[in-house]
């Protein structure tokens, strides 16, 4: 056999595996129909129950719910009892499917799958031209990095973030000036301004919408504490004790400036604390990453081409942690150490601290 003949052991095998990328990928759209028609939360307080009686407890057309409860359960996500013709969603599923899950549910994330589809077409079109495409044309994204995000801020953002900085929640506790940049939604600050109420805190960021849904947010809880601002955190001015950003830096069109930006604004014994993917800038070293072909993916249909439609850098998801070390020390900081967090495998913090001047 020629190198250039194929090994029909090899051939067999490997197509087997994209038959299950397909099935899975298909199963990952119903997933996401199941997320946000709340059947996955429905089925997870029911006893066995026929389609009928799911559909009357969700408020939904049974002929649909029936077809999405074949798939989910020739894909393994529901059992099915074919006497009494009834389904069931077996805890161990529902803690990786329902919103009761908190950061461990999964379903939420296939949302992404749609987004994705909804822009293949111009996707496909920038591959042949170059270039990018804009904030505006995923409509839904911010509103999908909010949903996803909101949970890990509320389990883990002062338990488990803050503590990553020595000393940093008693500063907060004693009244401190941070700003979030890239803070979409807002979320983030508005945790941090309930848990910190002695504290001063700024959400930055390029959406309207997203500030709009932030003021709201801290107009609910009664905060005064936090202000939001529509505004580039490449032009960040002011000065700040703390400065986060959240899984935002390899989003930018200009991440360079907003390092340097950030570095400009601290005050001398500030520090900046940086959620961002956990991954090697090297490829070779993500082949064994769990979450590493969605990356890549999740890249490509945003991350860098959104940076990209800017005239922009376009880091890319897997921007990795070498660039990300290589470009705070350029833009001034002298100290970065990074850490990980339990029950978190998608990113790692930095806590980088200016350099000192000799």
């Amino acid at each position: 056999m020629s190198e250039r003949e194929p090994d029909p052991a090899k051939q067999e095998e490997f197509a087997g595996r994209v038959v299950q990328v397909l099935n899975d990928a298909c199963l990952g759209f119903m997933a996401s129909v199941g997320h946000r028609t709340g059947l996955f939360d429905t089925m997870a307080g029911l006893e066995p129950s026929t389609s009928e009686e799911l559909a009357r407890a969700a408020g939904l057309d049974e002929r649909y719910v029936r077809e999405w409860l074949g798939a989910m359960v020739v894909g393994g996500f529901v059992a099915y009892e074919p006497e009494g013709r009834t389904y069931r969603l077996p805890p161990e599923h529902a803690a990786a499917l329902t919103r009761a899950a908190g950061p461990d549910n999964m379903a939420g994330l296939m949302q992404y799958l749609a987004l994705m589809g909804e822009v293949e077409d111009r996707i496909v079109e920038v591959f042949r031209k170059g270039g990018g495409l804009p904030y505006s044309a995923y409509p839904r994204f911010q509103e999908l990095t909010a949903e996803e995000s909101a949970a890990g801020f509320d389990l883990a953002l002062v338990d488990a973030v803050v503590p990553l900085v020595p000393g940093l929640a008693e500063r907060l506790r004693s009244g401190i000036d941070a700003v979030d940049i890239g803070t979409g939604q807002g979320h983030a600050v508005n945790v941090l301004a309930s848990a910190f109420p002695a504290s001063r805190f700024t959400g930055v960021d390029i959406s309207p919408q997203g500030i709009g849904a932030a003021k709201a947010e801290a107009a609910v809880h009664g905060l005064d504490n936090t202000r939001f601002v529509l505004a580039d955190s490449a032009e960040l001015t002011g000065g700040y004790d703390l400065v986060t950003a959240f899984d935002v830096i390899h989003d930018l069109a200009r991440p360079d400036r907003t390092l340097r930006a950030v570095a400009a604004v601290l005050r001398p014994d500030g520090v900046f604390l940086m959620g961002d993917i956990a991954a090697s800038s090297r490829l070779e070293e993500n082949i064994g990453h769990p979450l590493a072909p969605a990356l890549y993916t999740f890249s490509t249909f945003y991350c860098m081409t959104v940076s990209l439609g800017e005239g922009g850098a376009g880091l890319g998801t897997v921007w990795g942690e070498q660039t990300a070390r290589r470009m705070l020390a350029e833009a001034g900081f002298g100290s970065v150490e990074v850490s990980r967090i339990e029950g978190d495998p998608l990113n790692q913090y930095y806590v980088a601290r200016l350099a000192v001047a000799a």
